[in-house]
């Protein structure tokens, strides 16, 4: 065999090692599993996409002649990258928009949102600070705060004196800075009991009160659980809560899976919650060191109540998270004009199911009203 030769037969059984690999993780994340190897795939969905149609055209280019199972694994992949293209394509600027632009800029019923999980090894808190006077936001959600990064951002309290402070020295600890008055506020452990998340009310400058729940579950990841049990049932519990009281609410923070996931889809079902970056673009918030493997994993979700007025992905704070601000617009009627997700009964069983299994897991029982923390 000549080194021409060589060459063809290696790419060939390149490309049916990459269809292969394709194929399965496109397929994975369909079944209804928590187990990281399955759920990862929800992740890369573009790259996937990417190296889909690159095993697509090696196999037709360098499979001369074409046999039957080159032409097999061609068509399989290419069903695979049609899947992974329809997953994405919510989230460019060719679909439709889900939220409406804002239609009043009104400063009294205007929200201005920064979240960023800021890594609890980063010591950049400068650059923090700094995105916060160029964003200029009204609430500061934080993730993987700890002693040190309370102490050194004190300094924020001055412009944004309502405060929830939570530090751990696990990764999860969290932390609200607000200059609009915060109601009600409690810090409670859903599921985890090393896992906090906020509870709160937020007074718009008009004088309502709208509902703000800031989450960084677990991922499903071998370094933490493995699995995405947890991850799922806080997020479908805290989805719950926000259908169950009605009123306008925001869900935000590091949630630790992609914008397209069936947990995410479900998450907005139960929640009825909107997703702003629908026609608009994916925000791809980490990770900051690698472009070429970037996903949506900080979100700011909202009920229909209100409209958009920007939405963006900041600069680098030192974190391998980019910071997302989005200011939003509370506005009446909107609930009324933009379609809110509702659930089928398919999706109300599974989000049980999701609870359940987080229960039998921690031997607990799990409500979303519970495990409130009094400190």
């Amino acid at each position: 065999m000549d080194n021409q030769s060589a060459l063809i037969t290696a790419l060939d059984y390149f490309s049916y090692a990459l269809a292969a690999i394709v194929i399965a993780l496109t397929a994975a994340p369909v079944l209804p599993l928590s187990f990281w190897p399955v759920r990862i795939g929800d992740f890369p969905r573009i790259q996937i996409a990417l190296a889909g149609t690159l095993s697509v055209a090696l196999l037709l280019i360098f499979s001369t002649p074409l046999s039957f199972f080159d032409l097999t694994a061609a068509a399989f992949a290419t069903v695979a990258v049609i899947y992974q293209v329809h997953a994405i394509l919510p989230y460019t600027p060719l679909y439709p928009k889900e939220v409406e632009p804002a239609r009043s800029r009104a400063d009294s019923q205007t929200i201005r949102i920064l979240i960023s999980n800021v890594l609890v090894e980063n010591d950049r808190t400068d650059r923090l600070l700094a995105a916060v006077d160029e964003a200029d936001p009204d609430v500061i959600l934080l993730a993987e705060t700890d002693e040190k990064w309370i102490s050194r951002i004190q300094k924020l309290k001055k412009s944004h004196p309502h405060a929830v402070e939570r530090p751990q020295d696990n990764a999860y600890g969290m932390a609200m800075y607000s200059r609009l008055e915060l109601v009600g506020t409690e810090v409670k452990f859903i599921v985890e009991k090393d896992v906090p998340s906020i509870h709160t009310g937020v007074r718009m400058p008009s004088g309502e009160v709208i509902r703000f729940y800031g989450v960084h579950p677990r991922p499903p990841v071998p370094s933490e659980t493995g699995e995405s049990t947890e991850r799922d049932a806080e997020l479908v519990l805290v989805g719950k809560l926000v259908r169950e009281k009605g009123v306008p609410a925001i869900i935000a923070g590091d949630m630790n899976d992609v914008a397209w996931s069936r947990t995410t889809k479900l998450f907005q079902k139960i929640s009825g919650m909107l997703d702003p970056r629908k026609g608009r673009g994916m925000y791809n918030s980490f990770h900051t060191e690698y472009p070429f493997l970037r996903f949506p994993l900080d979100h700011i979700f909202h009920s229909p109540h209100f409209r958009l007025v920007e939405l963006r992905r900041l600069d680098s704070i030192g974190s391998d998270h980019f910071p997302i601000l989005a200011v939003l617009s509370l506005e009446n009627g909107a609930e009324k004009e933009q379609e809110q997700p509702e659930p089928e009964t398919e999706d109300i069983k599974e989000a049980n199911q999701k609870v359940r299994e987080a229960e039998r897991k921690n031997d607990t029982k799990l409500d979303g009203e519970s495990n409130v923390n009094d400190d």
